[in-house]
């Protein structure tokens, strides 16, 4: 059965110059299913702000909302899930505090972070970065189109595919394996928020052999 959360919108202010709530705004309306608050260094009283009206545009889109890193911030805004790096909250402790059906999405860069990731109760792994990225500072060597095709093989969850991903690399990453792509820069920064995500989940759409949808 296929993934159903193709593209995650991942919302950065300091690339798109907009708010949180605005990225989301756009994106929804380019029908992604998928919106991750990304906010590393934001004050809590704002994000609290901001995700609680990300969380009603999803719920009105039916899309699903997913908090970085945040887990307090995750749970009081009764987000949909939560995402957590291998520097955050174990998953395995993490799992036992979400509310019953929250999703747990882990960020991997291996196959064998991946296999930890699913024993630990993940609903999904984000892998990456598949290309060079300017989105984060510090990140680890890329883990190419092979890495998807290893890790595809090693997990039952979904993988999400995550760095550097731009339109044209869409067909390529899907034909390794990935279930959906996560993007930040190649949509936030873009002209038209609401247009490029059109363009990707149509991208995806062909890759998958799903042209009429």
């Amino acid at each position: 059965m296929a993934f159903s959360y193709p593209l995650c919108v991942i919302t950065d202010e300091k690339l798109s110059g907009l708010r949180h709530r605005e990225v989301a705004e756009q994106a929804l309306q380019g029908g992604t299913p998928m919106i991750q608050l990304r906010d590393k260094e934001g004050d809590l009283r704002y994000l609290s702000e901001e995700a609680s009206v990300i969380r009603h545009l999803c719920r009105r889109q039916g899309a699903l909302f997913i908090v970085n890193d945040r887990l307090d911030l995750a749970l009081a805004v009764e987000a949909d899930g939560i995402h957590l790096g291998q520097e955050d909250l174990p998953a395995r402790l993490a799992r036992p505090l979400l509310r019953p059906g929250m999703f747990l999405g882990i960020s991997t860069h291996s196959v064998e972070e991946a296999r930890e990731a699913e024993a630990a109760g993940a609903d999904y792994i984000g892998f990456g970065p598949v290309f060079p990225t300017g989105t984060k500072t510090g990140t680890r060597p890329e883990v190419t189109l092979d890495g998807i095709r290893m890790v595809r093989a090693a997990v039952r969850i979904p993988v999400v595919a995550i760095g550097g991903i731009t339109l044209e690399r869409v067909p390529e990453v899907i034909g390794a394996g990935a279930d959906g792509v996560a993007v930040i820069s190649a949509i936030v920064e873009a002209g038209d928020i609401t247009a490029t995500c059109r363009q990707f989940l149509s991208r995806i759409h062909e890759a998958r052999g799903e042209e009429g949808r």
